[in-house]
């Protein structure tokens, strides 16, 4: 049979015409995902669940747990703030989680960079820059003050309570901000999840 009508051309199974995809110049199939893909979209699927746990965290002191301790006694907010701030602390998964939701984006970010997909790796990055100021707020406000609080011993012999109104303030003021910017982040990566699906759905 002449070569240049075998049966291989005719189903259309000449390898570089396969049936699930064109062939790609670097020995792969045009549609098929690499294993660098699927690590980058654990990546970006981490970091939006991290993220969207640290944004509901900040949002539910924002809305309920300090409005809550407001509305009571000196006393009883010092009390209960040591005590959710030593919680906190002592919580092994809630550390890792802080830190691995930074780790997980930029990671996404650099992987989504290599393989050439810059509209994704910019949104993946933007997350990663407000989740980081989340973080710097952190520990340059919040823990200090969380510091201050624990260090003022036991509410019920306190007689100066400066740094309560420390806490409604500034504490209560960069809460929100940390809320905002997560809440930012996380629709970052909602959009970079989505240019992730579309790009290695091709």
């Amino acid at each position: 049979m002449n070569p240049e009508h075998g049966t291989n051309l005719a189903h259309g199974t000449n390898p570089a015409h396969g049936t699930h995809g064109t062939y790609g110049t670097h020995g792969t199939y045009g549609t098929a995902r690499t294993g660098t893909d699927r690590v980058a979209g654990l990546l970006l699927g981490l970091s939006a669940v991290l993220i969207g746990l640290m944004a509901g965290l900040f949002f539910a002191f924002d809305v309920s747990v300090m409005p809550g301790l407001a509305a009571g006694d000196e006393r009883t907010y010092v009390t209960a703030m040591q005590n959710f701030n030593a919680a906190i602390d002592d919580n092994g998964l809630f550390g890792s989680a802080f830190v691995l939701a930074l780790l997980a984006t930029a990671a996404a970010a650099v992987v989504e960079y290599r393989k050439g997909r810059r509209g994704t790796a910019v949104w993946t990055a933007a997350a990663a820059v407000a989740y980081l100021v989340v973080l710097v707020i952190t520990f340059a406000v919040n823990i200090p003050l969380n510091n201050e609080l624990a260090a003022a011993g036991d509410a019920a012999k306190l007689t100066d309570f400066a740094v309560v109104e420390k806490f409604k303030g500034t504490w209560v003021t960069t809460n929100i901000l940390r809320t905002l910017l997560c809440t930012a982040a996380l629709a970052a990566l909602a959009r970079a999840l989505l240019l992730h699906g579309r790009a290695t759905a091709r």
